[in-house]
């Protein structure tokens, strides 16, 4: 039996680093983080209204499990040894493809961290064999979450109408941006 290929647990992205979360050693972080950002939340992530903290212990075995089976690979933002903001990569529509995801507490909003930490991971799963291409896909009405894919040279694939639950804020349209796997150069004898 083969064994499947995972992304590294820890990822370094110069002044913070991306980490697996630790499941229940993480719960009083990651239930201060999610209150902390509920407000700046609320606009575009449907979840986050029914949210409690007792569910906060649900979502780390979630974490725990999807990774497991390599269903989602969920990372901790964490600066100076505090929790500030996740993302993510999950299994897409087809088997090569996988969709990204990202939010930070909003004290780490505007400094491009949100651009770096998936930058790192674009990276990280584009080391995986079994990876051909990422995507992320966001509500029309987030120009802030379109700026991520824009800036990383994502190509916007298409518009369509969002499947509920819809974003407080959006207005029903998600748009969808791909990023294709980089061929390796082809030296000056054709090879790669």
């Amino acid at each position: 039996m083969a064994v499947m290929a995972r992304p590294r647990q820890i990822i370094e992205c110069e002044d913070f680093v991306l980490r697996r979360w630790r499941g229940q050693q993480d719960f009083a972080a990651a239930s201060e983080l999610i209150e902390e950002s509920r407000d700046h939340l609320r606009p575009w992530e449907p979840w986050v209204a029914g949210h409690t903290k007792e569910k906060t212990g649900d979502l780390l075995a979630m974490f725990e499990s999807k990774w497991a089976n390599g269903d989602v690979y969920n990372y901790a933002i964490v600066k100076d040894g505090s929790l500030i903001g996740m993302c993510q990569t999950s299994r897409g529509a087809e088997p090569q493809g996988r969709r990204m995801g990202y939010w930070l507490h909003p004290a780490a909003t505007g400094q491009g961290i949100a651009t770096r930490a998936t930058a790192a991971l674009v990276a990280e799963m584009f080391t995986l064999a079994d990876v051909e291409y990422l995507e992320i896909a966001h509500d029309l009405a987030n120009t802030s979450s379109a700026a991520i894919p824009r800036r990383l040279g994502f190509t916007e694939i298409r518009r369509e109408q969002a499947t509920p639950p819809v974003a407080p804020s959006g207005i029903g349209i998600e748009v969808t941006w791909r990023l294709n796997r980089p061929t390796p150069p082809v030296d000056g004898t054709g090879r790669t």
